[in-house]
Formats: C-alpha cells, sequence, structure tokens
C-alpha cells in the first residue's frame, strides 16, 4: 500500500510537472504567435495610416476629390479589419487569465504534493479510503486538465489559420495598395496631360472665334455689296423694260406715222393724177389722119407718150401709178419678231405662204403648197413591234430621236445616256454618255443632231456632243432636281425647269444663267419657239413665257397636272398630258383647248410620262401605266391603234422618228421596244 501511495504521488507529481511544461510551452507559444498577429496588425495600421498620411498630404497638394475618396475607404477597410483582431485579442487575454489561473492552481497543489509526501513518510499506513479520494481527485483533475488541453490545442489552430489568413489579407492589400499607388501614378500623368490638351484647345478656340469674327465681317460686309448690286440690278431692269416698252411706244407710233404718210401720198397721187386727167380731157387737140395713135402699155413709165396722147383717149387706158412702199403688214411682223413669236402663233394673222395640213391620212400637202423643211413624206402608223431590248440597268426615263433619224438616245437612272442606231429594224448600241451623278430624267439633241442636251436628279444639265461622246458643258444652278431641259432654236441658249419652281435661261456661249424665273410650282416639261417658252407645272397650269419681258404672258389651267408638253411641226398646236389621264391640243392661235384624247384602260402611269406629235401633227402616241402604247388620230380624234404585250411595267415616255417610219417607247422596267407598220 505504501508503494502504491509512493507511485501515485509521483505520477501526480510528474503530471503536475508536465502540465506544468505544457502551459508555459503553450502560453509561450499563444503570446508569440500573439505578439507576432499583434505586431503583423499594428504594422498593417501603421502603413495604413502612413499611406493615409500620404495620400493626406497629396490631397493638401491636389485638392482632388478622388484622393478623398480613397482616403475614406481605408479609414473603412481599417475599421472592419480592426474589428476582427479584436475577437482574437479578446482570445489572448483568455488564454492569459487561464494561464494565470493554472499558475495559481500550480502554487496551491505544490504545498499539497509536501504535505502529502511528508504525511507519507511519517505515517506510511494512513488507511485505504483517503488514497482512494485522493485518486478520484487526482482522476478529475487530469480530466479537467486534459479538457483544457483539447480547448487549448483548439484555440491554437484557429489562431494559426487567423495568422495565415492574415498575412493572404495583408500581402492582398499590398498588392492593391502598389496597384493604386501605379494608377495614381497614371492618372497623374493623364491629367499633365488633359491639361495640356485643354490649353492647346483653349489657344486653338481662340484662334477659331478669331477667324470666325474676320469671316463674319466680311459676310456682313458681302450682304451690303451683294443688297447695293440687287438694288442696282432691280433698278436697271426697271430702266430696261421702261427702255423697252418707251421703245415699242416709239415704233407703234413711227409704224402709225409711216402708214399715214403713205396714204396721204397715196391719195396725194391720185389726186394729181385726176387732175392731169381731167386737165387732159379739157384741152382739144387736132387729129390728124395720118397720124399714127400709139397705145401706151399698162406698165410704161409715169408721163411717157403725154404729148402724144389723144384727147378721147378713156382715162381707163391711162396708166395709173404703182405704191412702191412697203405693206404695213411687215411692220407688224418686225414688231413680232422681238418677242420671237412666228407668224403662225399671233392670233389673227395668217400669212400668204402658210402650210395648211392636207385631209389625208399620211400628212401629205394639198397641190399648190410647200412641204415643211423637217416634215415627213409619210407617217407610217405602228402596228408591230420589230426590236425589244433592254435599254439601261433600271428604270429608262427618257428617249428621243436624232433630227436625221439616225440615231437614238435613251436616258435612264444609272445615270447614262445611251446612243443607239437603227438600222434594219433593230437598235445597235453604239455608245454611252457618262458624266452625269444621279438618273437622267429629260434628253434633246439639237437641230443639227451635234449635240446632246440631258437634264438630271443631280441638279444639273449637261451637254455632250454626240460624234465623240465628250462631255462639254455642265449647268449647275438649281436646287432641285432638273426635269426638263431644252435647246431654243438658234442652239446658243437653253430653258431648263426644276423641282426647285424655277426656270433659268442658260447662255452657251458664256456657260452661264442668263436669267432666273420662279414659276410658283414645279415644273414637269419644257418646249419652246424663239422667244417664248412653254411650261408644264405640278399645279395643273400651261404657262406662257415671254422671255425678253421674264415674264408669263398667258396661262391655261387643265385638270390634272401636266406631265409632258409637245409642239406639232409648224409650232401652231400644243400637245399636253396631265394626271386625269387626258390627252389636249391646245390651239396656240385662239389660246383655247380645241381636242382631247382619251380610251379605255389608258392611264397615266408618273408625273414625267411623255407623249409625242407625228412629224406631220396627224397623229399622238402616249404610253400607259399597264405598258400598253396608244395611238391616236388627230383628224377624226379616234383610237387607232392599242399595241400590248410587248411592256411588263408603265411606259415613261415615247419618241416618234423625224421620218415617221419608227416609233420608241421606253418603261419603268429597263426595255425599250421599236415599233412601225413592217
Amino acid at each position: 500500500m505504501t508503494y502504491e501511495k509512493q507511485e501515485l504521488v509521483s505520477y501526480i507529481a510528474n503530471s503536475q510537472k508536465q502540465h506544468q511544461n505544457k502551459n508555459t510551452f503553450f502560453s509561450q507559444r499563444n503570446h508569440a504567435l500573439t505578439t507576432s498577429a499583434l505586431v503583423t496588425i499594428f504594422g498593417l495600421r501603421g502603413r495604413i495610416y502612413t499611406l493615409y498620411a500620404a495620400m493626406s498630404g497629396a490631397e493638401c497638394r491636389t485638392q482632388c476629390w478622388w484622393k478623398r475618396h480613397i482616403a475614406e475607404q481605408l479609414k473603412q477597410r481599417d475599421r472592419v479589419q480592426r474589428q476582427a483582431f479584436e475577437e482574437i485579442i479578446h482570445q489572448y487575454n483568455r488564454l492569459l487569465e487561464k494561464s494565470d489561473l493554472q499558475a495559481v492552481l500550480s502554487e496551491r497543489l505544490q504545498p499539497d504534493k509536501s504535505d502529502l509526501q511528508n504525511r507519507h513518510d511519517l505515517s506510511p499506513g494512513v488507511d485505504a479510503g483517503r488514497s482512494d479520494a485522493l485518486l478520484q481527485e487526482m482522476a478529475q483533475i487530469r480530466i479537467r486538465h486534459q479538457e483544457e488541453l483539447t480547448e487549448l490545442h483548439k484555440k491554437r489552430g484557429e489562431l494559426a489559420q487567423n495568422v495565415i489568413e492574415l498575412n493572404n489579407q495583408m500581402q492582398q492589400k499590398d498588392k492593391e495598395i502598389q496597384s493604386n499607388e501605379a494608377k495614381m501614378l497614371q492618372y497623374q500623368q493623364r491629367i499633365s496631360e488633359l491639361e495640356a490638351e485643354c490649353r492647346e484647345l483653349r489657344s486653338s478656340l481662340q484662334d477659331l472665334e478669331r477667324a470666325n469674327q474676320t469671316l463674319k465681317d466680311e459676310y456682313d460686309a458681302l450682304q451690303i455689296t451683294f443688297g447695293a448690286l440687287e438694288e442696282k440690278l432691280r433698278r436697271t431692269t426697271e430702266d430696261n423694260q421702261e427702255l423697252v416698252s418707251r421703245w415699242m411706244a416709239e415704233k407703234a407710233q413711227e409704224a402709225n406715222r409711216l402708214n399715214a404718210e403713205n396714204e396721204k401720198d397715196t391719195r396725194r397721187r391720185q389726186a394729181k393724177l385726176q387732175k392731169d386727167l381731167a386737165e387732159a380731157a379739157k384741152e382739144p387737140l387736132p387729129l390728124d389722119p395720118d397720124d399714127d395713135i400709139e397705145v401706151l402699155p399698162e406698165d410704161a413709165p409715169e408721163g411717157a407718150g403725154t404729148a402724144d396722147t389723144s384727147p378721147s383717149r378713156t382715162p381707163g387706158r391711162t396708166p395709173s401709178k404703182r405704191n412702191s412702199q412697203p405693206p404695213a403688214s411687215g411692220l407688224l411682223d418686225s414688231i413680232s419678231s422681238i418677242f420671237g413669236l412666228s407668224e403662225s402663233v399671233m392670233p389673227g394673222l395668217h400669212p400668204p405662204d402658210c402650210r395648211r395640213r392636207s385631209t389625208n391620212s399620211f400628212g401629205g400637202v394639198s397641190d399648190g403648197t410647200e412641204t415643211q423643211p423637217g416634215a415627213c413624206a409619210e407617217v407610217r402608223v405602228p402596228s408591230t413591234a420589230l426590236h425589244t431590248f433592254d435599254a439601261h440597268d433600271g428604270e429608262v426615263n427618257a428617249v428621243s430621236f436624232s433630227p436625221g433619224s439616225r440615231l437614238l438616245a435613251t436616258g435612264g437612272m444609272d445615270r447614262r445616256v445611251k446612243l443607239w442606231e437603227v438600222v434594219s429594224g433593230r437598235c445597235e448600241h453604239k455608245g454611252a454618255l457618262t458624266g452625269s451623278n444621279a438618273g437622267i430624267t429629260s434628253i434633246e439633241f439639237d437641230s443639227a443632231g451635234s449635240y446632246l442636251l440631258a437634264a438630271s436628279n443631280d441638279f444639273a444639265s449637261r451637254i455632250w456632243t454626240v460624234d465623240d461622246f465628250r462631255l462639254r458643258h455642265t449647268l449647275t444652278g438649281h436646287s432641285g432636281k432638273v426635269l426638263a431641259a431644252r435647246f431654243l432654236l438658234d442652239n446658243a441658249r437653253i430653258v431648263s425647269g426644276s423641282y426647285d419652281r424655277t426656270l433659268k435661261l442658260w447662255d452657251l456661249r458664256s456657260k452661264v444663267c442668263m436669267k432666273t424665273v420662279f414659276a410658283g410650282s414645279s415644273c414637269n416639261d419644257i418646249v419652246c419657239t424663239e422667244q417664248c417658252v412653254m411650261s408644264g407645272h405640278f399645279d395643273k397650269k400651261v404657262r406662257f413665257w415671254d422671255i425678253r419681258a421674264e415674264c408669263i404672258v398667258r396661262e391655261l389651267e387643265l385638270l390634272g397636272r401636266v406631265t409632258s408638253l409637245d409642239l406639232n411641226h409648224d409650232r401652231t398646236e400644243l400637245l399636253a398630258c396631265s394626271r386625269d389621264d387626258l390627252l389636249k391640243i391646245i390651239d396656240l392661235r385662239s389660246n383655247s383647248v380645241r381636242q382631247s384624247f382619251s380610251a379605255q384602260g389608258f392611264k397615266c402611269g408618273s408625273d414625267w410620262t411623255r407623249v409625242t406629235f407625228s412629224p406631220d401633227g396627224c397623229y399622238v402616241a402616249a404610253g400607259s401605266a399597264d405598258g400598253t402604247l396608244f395611238v391616236w388620230s388627230v383628224l377624226t380624234g379616234k383610237l387607232e391603234r392599242a399595241l400590248e404585250k410587248h411592256h411588263s411595267s408603265a411606259i415613261n415616255a415615247v419618241s416618234w422618228s423625224p421620218s415617221g417610219a419608227h416609233v420608241v417607247s421606253v418603261e419603268k422596267g429597263s426595255k425599250a421596244v421599236l415599233w412601225s407598220d413592217m
């Protein structure tokens, strides 16, 4: 029993010693870990405060809002991370308390150990009951110490894990700080660059403002000059009109004076002649049977043979004086030529050599009359499609024959004018005229067939030479697409009509716009005489313009938008097509609609559908929206032909060759059809 007690006492002593050593080791280890964590924490906080101080200094230097924002973010992060370390410090304080408690327990057990050892030495015969109680107490103490040891191991692992996590966070924060510092440097460099750019832009802005002010001053000066020139032009125009009016009045007075003098002279001569005859009749003259009586011819000169005239000769055999003055109508002709109106167009004037159309169907002239130059001897009413071909890559808007009927020109939305040679009932491609920047709307040859004029949607008109396909003139000045352009009869001037509601007169010698007239409505087509222009407009009116006076002579309103105009060969009748699906012939001498044409199925397909007279003026041809070609007789007013099945879309334009042998029609698709009666 004594041996067992000694062994128990030695075991307790060893356990206490080991426990004390472990407590000392763990206390030192926890103290070291805690110290390391605290050093790390306070080092991180020191870096943070150092960075904050640096940023605060930079903020004082630069006073940028983004630096204040970064400082606030760092303060917030410091508060969040300090909360995590407060738990570690609390656990560390608990460990210190437990370590102090273990030390106190060890001090308390040390006297007990001494007492037990003394008791064992002094009285080895203590009863077994107290030993059992002591063993139980020692077992409980051992179990409690083991639990505390297990808990300490657990706390040590948690602290080690926290230290590792904090080290990782510190490394990440160090990287973030380095990255932010690099970004700050980049931002500062960028700010410096932007400030330099701002200074350059301010300098450029000042230069531009000075230049703008200079240009504005120049513009104001030009406006003042333009206003003065415009006023001068207006006064000059008014003076010109006044001079023309005075000149016309003086011409009329001179004509009246010449006519009055002519009449007075005629009456004076007649009175003198009657007086001479009366005196000659009163004088008695002896007659000698041997004398021969000479009979004066009617065209004998005045006073010839008066000495030998018999008193019994009747007055009717005496020659009368003939008037050598020109007729009064010649003066009226000269006045009418001022306005460029032909004799056949002026109302009430019918010259003796006026050519009238005969009643035969081929437009021949009656006996004793002269054939109009350029008019064909025979017009063929088309009945057969000789050739169908693709004229352009897209819509075909315009078509026209040359004056010799050998060449055919077509214009389309592909910005080209193509020339075709009519040979043996076929159209062979000869060449293309380029240079337009938009679709072609109208084409026309000059009277000699050497030049071709085309209007286009790019606000311009162009002239090419037919022989070498070269672009000669480009006439720009309209503010809208040009829908029609025509040569005047002198081929030295052209007239163009545009969507911008103006008409312009161009001089091809100087290549400038001579006059601009505001029409009030979009101009769809134009025809010209020498000094008179007739235009068809979107507002359903046909206007007649005097080029020299720059004013409307008269106007005629139809029932629909005017799409096309055409003159017959003697320029006495005007053919007009309108969107009310009617073709009308206007008599230019009476300024009234003489005849209208319509047919079942005929419908005008667009605002620029072109129609045409036959060369002799006996027929009119027009294309319909369903692709049918209609031909009417002017003499009967009835429909002659309705040609179908060759166009797949609306017909845009029709042209009749000057020889009368062929008709060509073009459509919105891409096709053109050559027609004849063969």
